[in-house]
């Protein structure tokens, strides 16, 4: 699950990472005040007005701009709010902005990257850090990977003092701002484990003129297996950032996640699911979605994942490719024919069923006066889906 950044923040301030004064704003009044409250708190002149967007790459599409006085704020939170921005994250369509983080203006003397998530080639949690902040971490580490220090964690000991102190030297920080890249760092790693998190990204960290350490951005994606752990974060979540397709798949508890193509997936399995959108391709169509309906494949579940891929104008037609090993393949055949003639599907359903009583499916479907076009094997599956494209 992923969070905003103000949210974010907002976690790793409890935690005692410095992150600057930052308040929220949903319209352009409140970021005036949001702007007001901070020039009298604060020192400095200025205060950035930040899109707050499930996306990176918002400096570059016009999402962060600094104002100089509450009255700024104010156009410039005009501008932004209920804007599109295009990033390199988002995609040709965009996302649109509808929250800001009004916050104090800093005065930065370098940027780096601190980032922590979990290596699965090590089964361990990794240590990031960059002298390059504010860049894309795939292009430096693309391009000049000896500017990345990274740094195995074993979950067992955690983050040890002497590597908290490697990564500092690696940031070539001295004097008092070694010791609050240190206590930065630590206190980083202690929020990461304590909340779930599957990854804690800080780009850019700042180093301040006056030697402070802080968390000019932050982004927090949660391990949504630990989630059952930490409901008080699932209030966090902001469905408006995330396709609807996925949303109404994730209250069903299907694991949906939306492609650009034109065939439709239903499979229960994440393993043969992937293997099916490889076989589509191969035969040279364009799966258009990945849906895992679990290992029991109910009536219910596949009444509710016919329904999401048919929500879907781009999809031509249907594979359905289900292994019936906990259930029998009677049984699935059996809600498929329920499902099929609930949402009264109008497109093309190929179904490929294997396992037990797969003949007695077979026949179920061929008899049931549907739409339904049974396959043998996959390959024969794939290919029966693109014949129906082409017809």
């Amino acid at each position: 699950m992923n969070i905003h950044e103000y949210q974010g923040k907002d976690i790793l301030r409890k935690f005692g990472v410095s992150v600057p004064k930052g308040i929220v704003a949903f319209s352009p009044a409140e970021a005036r005040q949001a702007a007001e409250q901070l020039f009298e708190e604060q020192e400095s002149n200025v205060v950035v007005v930040k899109a707050q967007i499930h996306a990176g790459g918002r400096g570059k599409a016009g999402g962060v701009k600094l104002a100089k006085s509450p009255e700024e704020a104010h156009e410039i939170a005009g501008q932004i709010l209920g804007a599109t921005l295009v990033t390199h994250q988002t995609g040709p369509e965009g996302k649109e902005v509808r929250r800001l983080l009004v916050e104090e203006g800093m005065n930065i003397e370098k940027e780096f990257y601190v980032g922590i998530t979990l290596d699965r080639a090590t089964s361990n949690n990794v240590l990031m850090v960059s002298t390059e902040g504010g860049m894309e971490i795939e292009k430096v580490a693309e391009e000049t990977p000896d500017k990345i220090l990274k740094i195995q964690i074993d979950p067992l000991h955690g983050l040890l003092g002497f590597q908290a102190r490697q990564a500092a030297f690696f940031l070539e920080l001295d004097g008092e701002r070694f010791k609050n890249g240190v206590k930065f760092i630590t206190a980083l790693y202690n929020a990461y484990v304590s909340i779930d998190a599957s990854l804690a990204e800080i780009n850019p960290l700042v180093v301040t003129a006056e030697g402070r350490v802080l968390a000019l951005d932050a982004k927090i994606n949660f391990d949504s297996n630990a989630l059952y752990r930490h409901k008080d974060y699932l209030e966090l979540r902001d469905t408006g950032e995330e396709d609807p397709f996925e949303v109404e798949a994730s209250k069903s508890n299907l694991n949906y996640v939306r492609l650009d193509g034109n065939v439709g997936c239903m499979v229960n399995g994440a393993g043969l699911a992937m293997g099916t959108m490889d076989m589509i391709q191969l035969a040279g169509g364009k799966p258009a979605n990945f849906l895992d309906v679990g290992g029991t494949a109910s009536p219910e579940t596949v009444t509710e994942g016919f329904k999401i891929i048919m929500s879907d104008k781009n999809v031509k037609a249907i594979l359905v490719n289900i292994f019936g090993g906990i259930v029998r393949c009677d049984r699935v055949a059996a809600g498929i024919i329920e499902a099929a003639k609930k949402v009264g599907l109008n497109l093309p359903v190929i179904v490929r069923l294997e396992g037990t009583n797969a003949e007695t499916a077979q026949t179920m479907l061929d008899e049931s006066g549907l739409n339904l076009i049974s396959a043998k094997g996959l390959r024969d599956a794939a290919e029966k889906v693109n014949e129906a494209l082409a017809g």
